[in-house]
This record gives structure tokens, sequence and C-alpha cells, in this order.
């Protein structure tokens, strides 16, 4: 048994996580993967916000006053499968990841449904650096999510994407779903300052809107999505940036011209950790990339960690996603803020038991105001 990251994009919660390696010939394949479950009981008050209003109650309860979820919290169950080599000098990997919800709306219908969020393959080394080519998830956001301390637990336990996927954590209300998408990555060497740069081609996605109709395609426009980061220590700091081409769909509208940037650091001592990160832009959309169209949005994300025992560790985050103006795609929302308070309890090398309570916001542009109180219980299983 070993220790080894199974997958890059949860390289930074899956420290405890152990595989089963198999070597064959010059091939050594690790499987491993995540089980969790939450149980989550949410209720919801105020006003009717419109647009991707998480803190409502068409969103937020799932279009009922209060509900109730025994399901996966910000991470689904998963089946990872990795193979790694070294042929000629250069590191060779790859890397499939199957995913499943806990949680459906039936008792006797079959829960098949799976999302292969992640397949792709490596190769490089220490010199050259390291070429990505499949499906992962994005540069963009890959900090935020990776250092959200609600990534083992639930987060804003919106109950409209729990039952058949996961909860948000801080999706939407603090910073942008990464994304998955086709891609070829280069990363750089890490140099001797602790310096990398990610610098990547996506296939570009067409807008995802909830509350209103498509109204831009892609044809030939990639994404194109990169970073700096800085590492020293338990010191990190990161700068990142993506930028994407819609085409309307509508004769003689205008195109899309999607563009954000981010900024933020962490840092982790012994027994105190720090999280701050920023980013704004142009669609960069509530859930998904121009979601809401042509909207300006800012997301904003704080957070602090403190170690109270070996394996007791307390911590509070808040998040905020706000609109600049109201439009077609904001649909009257000008923002989602989630605080959420937890408790994350290594009970052994592979489980921690999590309890979360928390609340989640969201304002109009009309002064109006939708409350999702909730809470969650639980806990995640790496192996």
């Amino acid at each position: 048994m070993k220790k080894p990251i199974l997958a890059a994009a949860l390289a930074a919660c899956m420290q405890q996580a152990c595989a089963v390696d198999i070597k064959a010939g010059d091939w050594t394949v690790s499987v491993g993967g995540i089980v969790n479950a939450y149980y989550t009981g949410v209720s919801c008050g105020g006003d009717d916000v419109g647009g991707l209003a998480l803190g409502g109650k068409a969103l937020g309860c799932g279009g009922e006053d209060r509900r109730t979820t025994v399901g996966n919290g910000l991470l689904p169950n998963a089946l990872l499968t990795s193979v790694s080599s070294r042929q000629g000098g250069i590191d060779v990997a790859a890397t499939i990841g199957i995913y499943a919800a806990t949680a459906t709306d039936s008792a006797i219908s079959q829960n098949s449904q799976v999302d292969v969020r992640q397949a792709y393959f490596t190769f490089g080394n220490a010199t050259l650096g390291t070429f990505k080519l499949g499906r992962d998830y994005g540069i963009f956001s890959h900090d935020a999510i990776l250092g959200d301390m609600t990534l083992v637990g639930a987060g804003a336990p919106v109950q409209a994407t729990q039952r058949g996927r996961v909860t948000l954590g801080h999706i939407g209300a603090g910073y942008a779903y990464p994304g998955n998408y086709g891609q070829i990555v280069y990363a750089t060497p890490q140099n001797a300052s602790g310096i990398r740069v990610d610098v990547g081609v996506m296939s570009p996605v067409a807008d995802t809107p909830v509350v209103a109709g498509s109204r831009y395609a892609t044809r030939s426009s990639p994404q194109f999505q990169a970073r700096v980061r800085l590492e020293q220590g338990g010191f990190k700091a990161w700068l990142g940036a993506k930028r994407q081409r819609f085409e309307s769909r509508t004769a003689g509208a205008d195109d899309l011209d999607m563009h954000g940037v981010e900024a933020g650091a962490s840092w982790q001592g012994t027994t105190v950790g720090l999280l701050a990160n920023a980013q704004a832009g142009k669609a960069l959309g509530i859930l998904s990339d121009a979601d809401q169209g042509d909207t300006k949005t800012k997301h904003f994300l704080v957070q602090g960690t403190i170690k109270a025992t070996d394996a007791l560790k307390l911590g509070l985050s808040w998040g905020r996603s706000a609109n600049d103006a109201d439009g077609a795609g904001a649909a009257g929302l000008k923002s989602n803020a989630n605080l959420t308070a937890g408790a994350y309890y290594t009970l052994t090398g592979a489980i921690t038991l999590v309890a979360e309570v928390g609340q989640t916001r969201s304002k109009g542009f009309a002064g109006n105001t939708a409350r999702l109180n909730g809470g969650s219980a639980g806990g995640i299983l790496f192996f």
C-alpha cells in the first residue's frame, strides 16, 4: 500500500488516500477512489430573487420550504484508475476517473448515470516539463476549489444539485466551477524559486444557461486558460486567466468574448491555515461558463482553519459571487453569499468525519433577499 496522488485535480484533498499498486511489466497500475455520504437538512425563506439564486426556494430547497437528503457532498463517489511508467527518460502516466452520485428521487429506479470527468494522459520529465492531453478539470479556479475546506464536506447544501449530483461547496458563492474540458496543457518544470507556469488550450464549450435558452454557440475558437503559481513551503500564490469567444445564435446580435482573471494565496502552518481568492470577468458565470450570458461577475472567497488536535480541524469560510448589473442573463440576481463553519475529524488514515452548518443568502437588484439555512453531517472515505 502506498499513498500516491490518484488524480491531479484532487491532489490537495487526497493526501490520506491509499491505492492498490499492481506491477505489470514496465507499468504500475494504481486503483483507488472516493465514497462519501452526508445527511443534509435545509430550510428556505425570504423573497423570490430570480436567476441562479442558490439561497432561494427553487434551487436551495428544490422547490420546497424544507428538505432532507442523504447524498454526496461536494465530491461525488469515484473510481480512479491510473497507470505510470518511465520510458526512454520520459515519465508517462494516464488517469481515468468514473464518478457517480449517491442520492436520487427514486428508491427503485437504476442509479446508473456515470460522469467521466477525467480521462487523460501525461508525458514529460523534470527538464522538459509535462504535457497533458485528454479530459480533465480546468486550470482556472483549480486552486480555489482544492483549497476550499468544504471540498471534503458539503458547503452550500443546494438541494437542486445534491439529488443526482453533488452539493456546491462555494461554487457560485465564492468562485466559478473549474469545469471539465477536453484539453492540451503544458506545465513548465518548477524552478528553484518555486514558480511554475501552466498554459492550456481547451475544447470550446457552449453557454449553459439555467434560467433562459442558449444564446451562443462555439465553432472555431478554442478556450485558453493559463496560470502562474508560486509555492514555497506552506505558502502558495497564483495568478490565472481564461478566455473564449462565443458566437451568437441570433443573426445581427453581437458575439460574446468571455474573459476572466483570478488571484489568490494560501498559507498552511503547523496549526493554522489561511486562504483568499478573487476572480473577476465577463461571462464567468455562476455555475458554468456563460450561464448568465454576457454578465460581468466577481467572485471572492476567504477562509481560516485551525487544528484543534492532531485529528480535529475547525474552519470558517465565507464566499460571495456578485453580478455587476442586472440583465437577461442575471435575471434579477445581484449576489449569492455562503458562510460555512465546519469540523473535520480524521477517524483513520482513510476516513474523515464532517459536520457543517451554514447559511446561503441570495440578494436581488430589487432589494429582495432569500435565505437557505442548512447543516450536514457525514463522512468521506479515500481508498
